[in-house]
């Protein structure tokens, strides 16, 4: 890195060269102190209302509610073989949190599996740092299956309902 002449000029060289570092590489901050220079330079990624992940790994996988007793003969390999990580339709957090069916306690759910979902509509929220994230349907179709419960803890990549 160059050295850091003294001055306004000197100084703004030196902002932009610890910018440049964040930009190339994983940071998210950097902080310097030389005498009685102290720099911080930081980056901050905005909080998109509604992100919409695919292919991203869960942490911890969420056990899929069950709907109703099926027998086991019948359709038990079936449903082994479905994992709704790996599902297409598999909608994951964006975030880590906790989830919300519904806009207050008092409020009906704001959708149910079986339901039909258009593209932006809001489906649940996740509650992250006391702020209610709106977690939107990526695409119009029938909403297959809610993978999470009413205030579950959810994980960054963890699926939360299939969108068929």
């Amino acid at each position: 890195m160059a050295s850091n002449p003294s001055g306004p000029q000197g100084d703004a060289k030196f902002v932009r060269e610890l910018a440049k570092i964040l930009k190339d590489t994983d940071l998210t901050e950097i902080e310097v102190e030389r005498g009685d220079l102290k720099i911080r330079v930081a980056r901050e990624f905005p909080a998109a209302p509604a992100v919409h992940y695919s292919a991203a790994p869960a942490a911890a996988p969420a056990p899929a509610p069950v709907s109703a007793p099926v027998p086991a003969a019948a359709s038990a390999p079936e449903v082994a073989a479905v994992d709704p990580k790996s599902h297409p339709g598999a909608v994951n957090s964006p975030m880590v949190g906790t989830c919300y069916l519904r806009p207050s306690p008092d409020a009906d759910l704001f959708k149910k599996a079986g339901d039909t979902v258009k593209e932006g509509e809001t489906t649940l929220l996740i509650e992250a740092m006391k702020t209610f994230n709106p977690i939107t349907a990526p695409k119009s179709g029938k909403l297959i299956e809610i993978l999470v419960a009413e205030a579950q803890p959810v994980e960054y990549g963890e699926p939360l309902f299939i969108i068929g």
